[in-house]
């Protein structure tokens, strides 16, 4: 027996047969989100208006940015109140099919009759319906390729509004400009944050601004970390201790019902997804990640691929808005992309722990080979000043149990560009870390190892902490005497350095033996023309020269620059360094006849040879400043002194210590001159910035508040000059040893103020 098959046809409505009425839309018709959380953005408001109210045919208009940004808030904010479209339609438009989808429910909403349609027709109803009517807005949000809505701009194209939002900043050449939307600014986040926090009522607020701060104003952030502390009653410090403790849990948190594809912790997997065709994008954003968050210069990338394939690489992410091309040409990454690209989650193939791991390690490598080795050349400075933010940024990220002998390089490096520049205590941190370094990973007695802990105690010495530099210089001879021997270039460094501490310290008896001691070995193993001989007879020159010894002091003086000039030429560096010495020593003689000329050579040789603002060029200027106050020449001492003061303002900086030291010989100079006026107002100046770049203890803040002191005396104020005599007395001997020279000056200058 045959089988007969019956099919069911679902009967349709009339209407369902025919084109969507013209007057479908009379009543108004509308599906787009609510924005009641909406905060600033004015700009980007009226650049849409302005953009979309432009006559013609179609009018698009793209919105790009990075994922959580707050592109879809800001179209939705403008389709809801500034739009004037009947038909304002929202569309997910993130692939060609939700395109069709959100067509096909248009469609239905104009006329219902169509919902038994298959999706295609009823996608077609709409389209004939937007091309032959021109009162509508079409939101297409978060379209991932204009290629994706290509065939619906060919369908309207003579009608209508369409305003895009997309990840993607590129490509849009051939349709539109696009409108590049940024973070919030810092106000706005906050009252974001606020209203979302005290939306049931007040609330502890303190610490919403840093917490907007650590997330780098991101709106999807904030919102979501604003909902979840009010949902939980944590409070702003609070989240904030969570995120720097707990970042993982803490950047996946999100208020309940939130759909975990949009929290933070996943918005830019999506990404990177689309670019796994293309690995090197997400190696380059864990390299990135270490830095600072902006002005990261390209030649941190050199040679990591390629040419054609890094610039591919960075093309495809700033095209998705991950990163950020700045005219300059550096690169910028925001905060919050970087913090969640160093932060292991096991779920995510792009935030594997040990791809994390290598990505730490290549950017430390990479700031290792572009960070100057000679910090102390001025033309390396630009380079130093852009790189040290990323050093910073490194550092703070950096755990010291992560830490590699390029770490260690890299600190060492821009500790010593920061001591050279006044940051001495800031030095101090890294020179210790990167000494700890070394010693973990080489030993105590590895030559780097001695090496870091020298850059160490010279630190601590020039912030004027001997107690802390002289343990570590004895240490540091000790070891080089143990392991290398008693005469090898490095031990004979190590003694020199260890001199010039106990030198520093006024302890003369100490540091004269081992002055000469050092010397005659020099001059054994090295010979008398070594440069390390030469270094040597200039220190014990200017030991004897400290212990009042002139006369041992200036033939050692006069040998070095006669050695100098045959050895090196009268342009070498340290021919001009001898040469200052000498006419220094003749001027502390007492014999400016001889000292005024070899200083005014000096001068003029550095002009010519490293250029008028040299920092060498400065000190020699200041210091033929010094020798004409000192011959009573007060007018063009002063002249001088004005001069190299406005110089090294100009190109050191305000808390150098040599432009403090230029303030100071200035003050002085104005009082010699009887312009107390003017001497003790720079002499009040100075002593406030040594005691907030140098501190209290510092031996310039000491010597700053003597001869302030001696100023206040000079004017008559006697009480004002002894209260300072006293605390200086008070503090050298605590800093510096009650036998101390400078302690003795200090007890000297009480007694003649207090007239006993």
């Amino acid at each position: 027996m045959n089988s007969v098959a019956v099919h069911a046809e679902q009967a349709l409505p009339a209407e369902a047969y025919g084109p969507i009425p013209d007057d479908a839309v009379a009543g108004g018709v509308s599906n787009i989100p609510l924005t009641e959380l909406f905060v600033g953005r004015d700009a980007a408001l009226d650049q849409l208006d302005a953009a979309l109210a432009a006559p013609g045919g179609v009018v698009l208009r793209a919105v790009s940015g990075l994922g959580g940004v707050g592109k879809s808030t800001l179209a939705a904010r403008w389709a809801a109140h500034r739009a004037t479209a009947r038909l304002r339609w929202w569309i997910t438009a993130d692939s060609p099919a939700a395109v069709d989808a959100g067509l096909a429910e248009l469609a239905c909403a104009l006329q219902p009759g169509l919902a038994g349609l298959p999706v295609e027709l009823q996608k077609e109803r709409a389209l004939a319906w937007l091309a032959g009517h021109g009162d509508w807005l079409l939101v297409l949000d978060n379209v991932d390729h204009p290629d994706h809505i290509g065939p619906l701009l060919d369908r309207v194209p003579d009608r209508g509004r369409v305003l895009v939002t997309t990840r993607r900043a590129t490509g849009w050449h051939r349709l539109t400009t696009t409108l590049r939307l940024g973070v919030f600014d810092p106000e706005e986040s906050v009252e974001l944050f606020t209203r979302i926090l005290t939306h049931d009522g007040p609330r502890e607020t303190d610490g919403a601004r840093a917490v907007c701060d650590e997330l780098g104003h991101l709106a999807l952030a904030v919102e979501q970390a604003a909902a979840f502390c009010h949902e939980s009653g944590t409070t702003p410090r609070a989240y904030l201790d969570m995120l720097r403790q707990w970042p993982t849990e803490t950047y996946a948190l999100g208020p309940a019902g939130t759909d975990a594809g949009r929290t933070v912790a996943r918005i830019w997997r999506i990404t990177l997804d689309r670019l796994a065709d293309l690995p090197l994008a997400g190696e380059l954003l864990r390299i990135l990640a270490w830095y600072a968050p902006d002005h990261i210069p390209r030649t941190l990338l050199d040679g990591l691929a390629p040419p054609p394939v890094l610039a591919a690489a960075v093309g495809r992410l700033a095209a998705y808005s991950m990163i950020t091309e700045n005219a300059d040409g550096t690169l910028s990454v925001h905060r919050l992309v970087q913090a969640l690209a160093r932060t292991p989650q096991d779920d995510d193939p792009h935030r594997q722990d040990n791809d994390i791991a290598h990505g730490r390690q290549e950017a430390t490598r990479r700031l290792r080979s572009v960070f100057p080795t000679d910090v102390d050349s001025p033309e390396h400075w630009p380079q130093c000043q852009a790189l040290l933010p990323h050093v910073d940024a490194l550092a703070k990220h950096s755990t010291p149990e992560q830490d590699t002998l390029n770490m260690s390089h890299v600190l060492d490096r821009a500790a010593a560009f920061r001591e050279d520049h006044g940051a001495i205590e800031f030095a101090i941190t890294y020179f210790l870390r990167a000494h700890v370094i070394d010693r973990r990973v080489l030993g105590e007695d590895h030559p780097n190892t001695l090496a870091s802990r020298n850059n160490l105690a010279y630190a601590y010495e020039s912030a004027g902490n001997l107690t802390q530099a002289i343990p570590l210089y004895e240490q540091n001879l000790a070891h080089s005497e143990r392991v290398l021997g008693h005469e090898h270039p490095d031990t004979l460094r190590a003694r020199n350095n260890l001199a010039g501490t106990y030198e520093s310290a006024g302890n003369l008896t100490q540091a004269i033996p081992l002055y000469e001691q050092n010397l005659a070995h020099s001059e054994r193993v090295l010979g008398h023309e070594h440069p390390d001989t030469l270094r040597a007879r200039n220190n014990l020159a200017g030991t004897y020269e400290s212990a009042g010894n002139l006369t041992q002091a200036i033939p050692l003086y006069e040998q070095n620059l006669a050695d100098r000039l045959r050895l090196l030429g009268e342009d070498h560096p340290n021919t001009l360094t001898s040469r200052n010495n000498l006419a220094y020593a003749y001027e502390s003689a007492g014999d400016l006849t001889q000292a005024i000329p070899l200083y005014e050579q000096n001068l003029a040789d550095l002009i010519r040879v490293l250029g008028e603002d040299h920092p060498t060029t400065l000190t020699s200027r200041h210091n033929l400043a010094g020798a004409y106050c000192s011959a009573g020449n007060l007018t063009r001492g002063i002249l001088l002194l004005e001069q190299n003061l406005a110089d090294r303002l100009r190109v050191l900086g305000e808390d150098h210590p040599d432009t403090l030291a230029s303030r100071n010989n200035l003050a002085s100079a104005y009082c010699l001159a009887g312009n107390l006026t003017r001497g003790i107002l720079l002499y009040e100046q100075n002593l406030a910035d040594r005691l907030r770049v140098l501190g209290e203890d510092h031996p310039d803040t000491l010597a700053s508040r003597n001869n302030l002191a001696s100023a206040y005396c000079l004017a008559g104020n006697l009480t004002r000059g002894i209260l300072l005599y006293e605390q200086n007395l008070a503090d050298s001997a605590r800093v510096l040893g009650y036998d101390h020279p400078v302690t003795e000056r200090a007890r000297a200058n009480l007694s003649v103020a207090r007239g006993t």
